[in-house]
């Protein structure tokens, strides 16, 4: 099974763009994710509080045909899981101690980055490295946390002589989107696809004809749906007490493996300019 076909979780970063109903099922399964590869449609209806119909609609809503299909996929994606992938994220308690805390959030980064790649469309990335590589200008759009990860992605993509800018207000965001053109890639990362300044920038940018990709979490978000290119995160956002933490993890990782891709694809082409950048940065810490 290719990691990114994990229907478990799939259900879990969709839960919030579901139907109460949707949601019913979904939660169901995964508190008894063991035993639903055994249950009947029926039976699944009965147990979720919910109906037949309402079964195969969340099986639709999840990309499949018919309840068959799915149940493949959930038993699919329960054998790929071994005791570390079945570890639970954990939030960090008032009072833990400091070496609960650095093993906490180590294990939870690393779960973040694990699950994305489980749901990150493979292809989806291919096209955002073509697109880039061909790109005139590359714009970074966030807010937050985000905004920090667009700046990540500048500081990496000018390395190789690119042209890119990040922007992470809103009101800067909109300048940007209005003057792009069709040569020009934006890149929108909110980990909700909803924050309303982001979708205004994006909407923009489209009616001037630029290529837009997606990072976000993996859902049904007016981002993911408005998006050219979507670039699929997974992470739960635990409490206030986590932050954002597990989602800028993973969304950094998306932009290292954008720009490595294009580093790669271009090597002959940019090495010169990594060379220049390297020896600066090296002499400089020198003095």
């Amino acid at each position: 099974m290719n990691l990114n076909d994990n229907i478990l979780i799939k259900i879990r970063d969709m839960r919030d763009s579901l139907t109460p109903v949707e949601r019913l099922v979904g939660d169901y399964i995964l508190e008894n994710k063991e035993e639903i590869p055994h249950l009947s449609i029926k039976e699944l209806a009965q147990a979720s509080k919910t109906s037949d119909a309402s079964v195969l609609r969340f099986c639709k809503t999840m990309g499949y045909s018919g309840y068959r299909n799915f149940i493949v996929s959930i038993s699919a994606s329960l054998g790929s899981l071994d005791e570390d992938t079945k570890a639970q994220y954990t939030d960090i308690q008032p009072g833990d101690d400091l070496s609960i805390i650095i093993s906490n959030i180590s294990l939870n980064n690393c779960k973040s980055i694990e699950d994305t790649l489980r749901v990150v469309d493979r292809q989806e990335i291919a096209k955002a490295v073509e697109v880039l590589c061909h790109s005139k200008r590359i714009v970074f759009f966030g807010i937050g946390a985000s905004g920090i990860v667009g700046m990540d992605g500048e500081q990496k993509f000018s390395r190789i002589n690119k042209m890119c800018h990040a922007y992470t207000d809103g009101h800067s965001q909109l300048t940007a989107a209005t003057l792009l053109t069709e040569e020009d890639v934006a890149i929108f990362i909110s980990n909700s696809g909803a924050t309303s300044d982001i979708i205004d920038a994006l909407i923009i940018a489209q009616k001037n004809k630029a290529t837009c990709i997606a990072i976000t979490k993996y859902n049904k978000s007016e981002l993911a749906v408005r998006a050219d290119i979507v670039l699929s995160i997974s992470t739960p956002e635990i409490t206030i007490r986590s932050g954002a933490m597990g989602s800028r993890i993973a969304m950094l990782t998306i932009i290292d493996i954008l720009f490595a891709g294009v580093a790669s694809a271009e090597y002959d082409q940019v090495k010169a300019s990594l060379t220049k950048t390297h020896n600066i940065l090296k002499k400089k810490l020198r003095y």
